[in-house]
């Protein structure tokens, strides 16, 4: 993938609203499991997925993901490699089919199945890892799983309603909308 300076600037932009996005909003939304909170960090995320591809969007995350970790998040590295695993297996799978159909309906099956796969791929995740990294009994860890399982589809389904809802107007006034070719119309007569 090769990086123009005029994209990586605008990724720098989209990476930067993400990380002031976590700082000012992030909620919890399940009372049983209060410290998974919500957070609207992926949407310019999936604005960056959208325009510059799935690849340009797991760079995003990855950048996004390692600032958090060091500067912001009290989980540290483990949460930042949590959440590139969960943004980014969203990203690859909504980045991917909205590459090969980019319309409307393209970016809500791609939004949808990205949520999908993130959504199964944090449970898997905190099956396995939780145990290992924080020494929890997997018995307790399954007992919360349907909690997990519940804030990601909230999450990712409020995120890219969201997504959805404002990519058009917002990569406009970022100036990242996509330069359709412009068509020829000729005369017949």
């Amino acid at each position: 993938m090769k990086i123009k300076t005029k994209q990586l600037a605008q990724m720098a932009v989209l990476t930067a609203m993400s990380i002031l996005l976590v700082l000012w909003i992030h909620v919890p939304i399940i009372p049983m499991v209060p410290y998974l909170e919500y957070d609207p960090a992926d949407i310019p995320i999936l604005i960056g997925t959208f325009m510059f591809g799935p690849l340009g969007g797991l760079l995003i995350t990855a950048v996004v993901c390692f600032i958090q970790g060091v500067a912001i998040s009290a989980t540290g590295l483990v949460g930042a490699l949590m959440h590139f695993f969960a943004t980014g297996s969203f990203v690859i799978v909504a980045g991917n089919i909205y590459k090969h159909n980019r319309t409307r309906k393209g970016a809500i099956i791609g939004l949808g199945l990205g949520a999908v796969t993130m959504t199964v791929t944090m449970a898997l995740w905190n099956i396995i890892l939780t145990p290992i990294i924080y020494g929890m009994p997997l018995e307790a860890v399954l007992s919360v799983i349907w909690w997990i399982v519940l804030f990601n589809v909230i999450k990712a389904g409020v995120n890219g309603g969201i997504t959805c809802a404002v990519y058009k107007s917002v990569s406009k006034v970022l100036g990242l909308e996509l330069q359709e070719p412009k068509r020829v119309e000729t005369e017949v007569e």
